[in-house]
């Protein structure tokens, strides 16, 4: 069985992988990207390990023997499910993998974005040593803040759990109320009116798509802070900048956009008060380490015949 892991692994995990190979496994690492060598590996890849690049049907329709796209994260957003549905490949995904560190990731955004950590850096790395005072004067804490998280999955729950220990109000809103959470749920609106910080954590649907929007940050607090570690696709990022550019916003961090890689010429580039991030959230070495275990079972339920037992199965 060959595992084709679309991933541009180094000298550690590829190691670590190189181990794996055995018993009729073999698992190559291609870097992510529809050009070659990924189009020669994949035509007789029996598994894909799915991380970001998209896998649409132009790409599936090459790989005949594939059975099992197995997605490193969470959201299938990026593969052709209707094509892999209709051709018999199970995909899988793994929620809670990267749970822990992309809540780090939502924690460490908020918090540079509250105290314009790119600002202070800018400052020591040029001489300059002070910042603005008008900036001095803004920056804040998370203790006594309304924080409001939209989706209220794996990673919004851990997030509320270090928020609250740090003296925060969580609030949040989600497709419906979850049970047994001792946060106060909240329609949109009211979310985005009562919320010093806003977090985002919901998936990408056609229904979620530029959620935040000219009409949505209206409703925000003026200086109002908003992260986004989900999907880019969740945000209007024009109406985004024009926030961040008259103060509507006061400031804001990114691990996601609507391209990824971000262009060089992308507005965000140009704003002191916007901390950003390459899509590197959900990546740990603790994050690979549970995200392959669970990829390499899936992938022997395959090769053993056992498609019912499937972790995760989406598809």
């Amino acid at each position: 069985m060959k595992i084709l892991f679309h991933y541009s692994a180094g000298e550690k995990l590829q190691a670590k992988l190189k181990q794996l190979s055995q018993n009729g496994i073999e698992i190559v690492c291609c870097p992510e990207g529809p050009e070659q060598p990924f189009l020669t590996e994949v035509t007789d890849a029996d598994v894909i390990w799915h991380v970001l690049h998209p896998l649409p049907r132009e790409i599936l329709e090459q790989a005949p023997k594939l059975k099992l796209i197995q997605k490193i994260g969470v959201g299938t957003n990026t593969i052709d499910l209707l094509y892999a549905k209709a051709n018999n490949i199970a995909v899988c995904n793994m929620p809670g993998t990267n749970s822990q560190a992309t809540a780090e990731m939502a924690l460490l955004l908020i918090m540079a974005a509250a105290r314009r950590l790119p600002l202070m850096e800018k400052a020591c790395r040029n001489g300059s040593w002070r910042i603005d005072k008008d900036v001095e004067e803004a920056l804040g804490e998370i203790k006594g803040k309304t924080v409001g998280l939209i989706g209220f999955g794996g990673v919004a729950q851990i997030l509320a759990g270090i928020l609250d220990a740090m003296g925060a109000r969580v609030i949040y809103n989600a497709t419906a109320q979850k049970a047994g959470v001792k946060y106060p749920y909240k329609d949109l609106g009211d979310l985005l009116r009562e919320s010093d910080i806003v977090s985002l954590h919901a998936a990408l649907t056609p229904q979620s798509e530029k959620l935040i929007n000219e009409s949505s940050l209206a409703q925000m607090k003026t200086g109002a802070i908003l992260v986004n570690t989900a999907r880019g696709g969740l945000i209007d990022e024009l109406a985004v900048y024009a926030a961040l550019l008259t103060g509507k916003l006061g400031a804001a961090g990114f691990d996601v956009f609507a391209i990824e890689p971000i262009d060089i010429n992308h507005p965000f580039l140009k704003l002191d008060n916007v901390v950003l991030a390459p899509h590197l959230g959900w990546l740990t070495g603790e994050t690979l380490d549970r995200s392959i275990a669970v990829a390499l079972e899936n992938a022997l339920c395959i090769k053993n015949g056992k498609q019912d037992a499937l972790k995760f199965r989406v598809v």
